[in-house]
């Protein structure tokens, strides 16, 4: 069983960084594309940026390029976010997602395993 659990959310002052985490367990996360998505109140869930385990090849929504990196641990079955300066425009429900694909994903219903999220709150 496909399980991904989501940690280093927390409040954060704008102009600073969070490193959120993703901790995969129960598939061989060499053969999947791993993604982070956000959603903030009242809007829909969004792409944030997603990554291959296989070859390293990522991809970043536009607002996240530029501020966000997106890398693995695959000895640890770990996918990270690096997020700087961060504004109130980020404040969201971060979500991690899995499928099994050799190559990058990019829409919500490509993929079929998700984590339950990690609070990020970024304050003027």
């Amino acid at each position: 069983e496909v399980q991904l659990v989501e940690s280093g959310g927390g409040l954060v002052q704008a102009g600073g960084s969070l490193r959120l985490s993703c901790a995969a367990s129960g598939f061989t996360f060499d053969d999947y594309a791993i993604a982070w998505f956000r959603q903030a109140p009242g809007k829909e869930r969004e792409g944030v940026s997603c990554i291959s385990s296989s070859d390293g090849s990522t991809y970043y929504s536009h607002f996240a390029k530029g501020r966000f990196t997106i890398s693995t641990d695959n000895a640890k079955n770990t996918v990270y976010l690096q997020m700087n300066s961060l504004s109130p425009e980020d404040t969201a429900v971060y979500y991690c997602a899995a499928h099994r694909s050799k190559t990058i994903l990019y829409y919500i219903e490509d993929f079929g395993s998700w984590g339950q999220g990690t609070q990020v709150t970024v304050s003027s």
